[in-house]
């Protein structure tokens, strides 16, 4: 059985991020495998993956800003405001300037005010906004405050003479739907718009340059762990080093006197091991969550 820890994972288009947990299950040999964050099947990138107790890390991961690039097609709207719906409008976007493309994105920047799409996992009394889109309801999603911190229009190409295609690299906070953005992008040109194509480059700390692919994987199971638990947390959060006594305060849920650092954070015992994710309040150091082995 692999170790308990993360895996950094180029997901590949077509697959959804349930299906690389179930395939990370059966290579890793356990059940305990959980995702720090959807990427749709269309897209593709990093997804970071928790296997046994670093699982319990994934909140923390779900919460960090992300980098993506992206095409967004300008002259066509569809239903899921990407390629996998069906166009429902269509307006000639070739007259559209590259100075009005430009500004657009523009608008798009900073703390914004997002609908999400209307096909997404949100929840709306209890059922996926998606499945209510598809069983035919029309859903209207309440805005929500996003922060888009960087939007660089890398290309704007027009191969062809309707349709106006434009690259983007983003950053932005964790809740942020970049389809949204290519929705609203059209919405403001007056052409309707889409996403075409979409890569998460980072999550976090975490980047393309340490993900393993699935075929990757495959070849190395059952080790397919590449950032143990300790290591993980390491990489995530500030450090504390306890001594044996608080190493053993903490590991038993008992609180620490506090030192001063900015939580959550991560604590590790004498010998290296993590301990446990903490935060400080009330003049005590006391766990979020407790990872030292039962």
């Amino acid at each position: 059985m692999s170790t308990d820890g993360l895996i950094v994972v180029d997901k590949p288009g077509g697959m959804t991020s349930h299906d690389v947990v179930a395939r990370i299950r059966r290579l890793a040999r356990t059940r305990r495998v959980g995702h720090g964050g959807t990427l749709d099947p269309m897209a593709t990138g990093v997804l970071v993956i928790g296997v046994g107790r670093a699982t319990r890390l994934l909140t923390y991961v779900i919460g960090a800003g992300k980098s993506y690039t992206a095409t967004v097609r300008l002259g066509q709207a569809t239903v899921t405001d990407d390629a996998e719906g069906d166009v429902i409008a269509t307006t000639p976007a070739g007259t559209v300037t590259d100075e009005a493309v430009h500004a657009a994105f523009a608008a798009l920047t900073g703390e914004i005010d997002q609908v999400p799409s209307a096909v997404s996992a949100i929840k709306i009394d209890g059922q996926r906004a998606y499945k209510r889109v598809r069983e035919g309801e029309s859903v209207e999603l309440p805005a929500r405050r996003v922060t888009v911190s960087r939007l660089d229009v890398l290309a704007i190409r027009r191969d062809q003479p309707d349709v106006v295609d434009v690259d983007v690299d983003v950053t932005c906070s964790s809740g942020t739907y970049i389809r949204a953005l290519a929705r609203d992008a059209g919405l403001a040109l007056g052409v309707g718009g889409h996403l075409t194509a979409l890569r998460r480059t980072a999550v976090g700390g975490f980047t393309l340059a340490e993900a393993a692919t699935l075929d990757d994987l495959e070849s190395r199971a059952p080790e397919v762990v590449n950032l143990p638990l300790a290591a993980a947390a390491d990489r995530f959060f500030p450090r504390r080093d306890a001594d044996a006594a608080e190493a053993a305060t903490l590991s038993h849920g008992g609180p620490l006197d506090p030192v001063g650092i900015a939580g959550p954070y991560a604590v590790y015992d004498p010998a290296g091991g993590l301990l446990a994710i903490v935060s400080e309040r009330g003049g005590r150091a006391r766990a979020e969550i407790v990872l030292a082995p039962a």
